[in-house]
């Protein structure tokens, strides 16, 4: 697999390295130089979840690994099924949440450590990432305890539920949580100056784990075959799939999907009140405003990193504007769609309400209608009980980690001083 940097179109580099590296110059984020077709779709969707994502990772990463050991990553990462529950007639949810912390990163977090362990050949290793919610606890889960790896989490102080937080800042050893004071969007600002510091890197061995890196969103392009497949065969090419989307890396392996073959009719990519791409797809003016905090904390991103490899696609035509919705969604609308949602018998926590609202806004009859549930409602459990009047039971993963000391470090929105802690600990 060939990638390029959409900042620097001439560094050209394998998945290995693009893996490794994680951003490339200029805070460039890689793309694939070629998107092509898988031979057989209909015969992969008969295939089990592991073994046909498998092949789906093989035709797009080339021959970099064998068939044997790329099965045996895939395997390691994907304990765990996705599986698609009818709301009602045309509407199903894909639930993601079903991984060790609760959220839809599970996969993109646990293959990426399967990648790294397969590529770091025992040198060292730091994850540094920001986290808007979930990305913390999927990629602190799947690096803990992990040989010659360090991980290091920022993210907003107050600004994500307690339920989240507690899943990454109690873990201590190899990983290493900090509480920022400002908003994800600083949080990011911080890690991609990490990324432009040489020495840092070096001494380092600096990697990034946000869906900056391309092994998570490959991971992601695995799940909507699984959506699609679980489908009626006469149902699939109807397919309408909405994605909560914050810093767009969900909705890019959507489009992947689409491109190389899924039959994937309409791409919603919902907003909440931070409405960056659905003001840009109106007035083609990017104007990125102060980011806003909302219920659906996970997708407070006013400034998306994906949002370039998605507008890459768009504007190729390899996916077509005309079949590409984006709308955002307010904190009345969201507590309202959640309620809806209750009312058909389904719980949803806010990024998946917002993702069955942007569905509806563009939903046609004869579809088939998908929209993601990313996150357990139980990590959002104060919202939830007061929108919906209910009291929630929580899983036990959550309350074991409720139940611990944050070990979070509070940090000013200064690169400087995240530097100096890092050098500090881990240089």
């Amino acid at each position: 697999m060939q990638l390029y940097n959409l900042q620097d179109n001439e560094q050209v580099v394998s998945f290995v390295e693009a893996v490794k590296t994680g951003l490339g110059r200029n805070q460039g984020v890689f793309f694939p130089t070629e998107l092509t077709p898988l031979a057989d779709v209909d015969a992969l969707l008969e295939l089990d979840f592991v073994t046909r994502s498998a092949k789906v990772l093989r035709h797009l990463l080339g021959d970099e690994l064998s068939d044997e050991t790329l099965a045996q990553m895939v395997a390691g990462a994907f304990t765990f099924p996705a599986p698609l529950v009818k709301v009602a007639d045309n509407l199903h949810c894909l639930e993601l949440f079903h991984g060790p912390t609760l959220a839809f990163k599970d996969f993109g977090g646990r293959f990426m450590a399967q990648c790294l362990a397969q590529f770091s050949q025992g040198e060292k290793v730091t994850i540094l990432t920001a986290t808007s919610g979930d990305t913390g606890a999927a990629v602190a889960h799947a690096f803990y305890g992990k040989e010659n790896v360090d991980v290091v989490i920022l993210y907003p102080e107050g600004k994500i539920s307690e339920a989240q937080q507690k899943l990454f800042t109690t873990l201590g050893g190899n990983v290493h949580c900090y509480s920022v004071k400002g908003s994800f969007d600083d949080c990011q600002a911080m890690v991609k100056q990490g990324f432009l510091d040489e020495e840092l890197k070096s001494r380092l061995g600096l990697n990034s784990a946000n869906s900056i890196n391309i092994s998570r969103l490959v991971a992601q392009v695995c799940y909507y075959f699984e959506a699609v497949a679980q489908l009626p065969k006469e149902q699939r090419a109807q397919a309408h799939i909405s994605v909560p989307s914050g810093n767009f890396g969900n909705v890019c392996a959507a489009m992947i999907a689409a491109v190389i073959g899924l039959p994937i009719s309409k791409l919603s990519a919902t907003t909440n009140q931070n409405d960056t791409v659905p003001r840009y797809l109106e007035s083609k003016q990017w104007q990125p405003n102060e980011t806003l905090e909302s219920l659906s904390n996970a997708m407070d991103v006013s400034r998306p990193n994906n949002w370039p490899r998605v507008q890459v696609m768009l504007d190729s035509g390899q996916f077509s504007y005309n079949d590409f919705f984006s709308h955002s969604v307010d904190e009345a609308t969201t507590a309202a769609a959640m309620r809806e949602l209750q009312q058909l018998g389904y719980m949803a926590e806010p990024h998946t309400a917002i993702a069955y609202q942007g569905l509806k806004a563009d939903f046609a009859p004869g579809e088939q209608g998908i929209f993601l549930a990313t996150a357990h409602p139980a990590k959002f459990k104060d919202s939830v009980e007061e929108i919906l009047g209910i009291s929630l039971e929580m899983p036990k993963a959550l309350a074991d980690a409720l139940a611990k000391p944050c070990l979070a470090k509070p940090m000013s929105a200064d690169y400087q001083q995240l530097r100096e802690a890092m050098l500090a600990k881990l240089g």
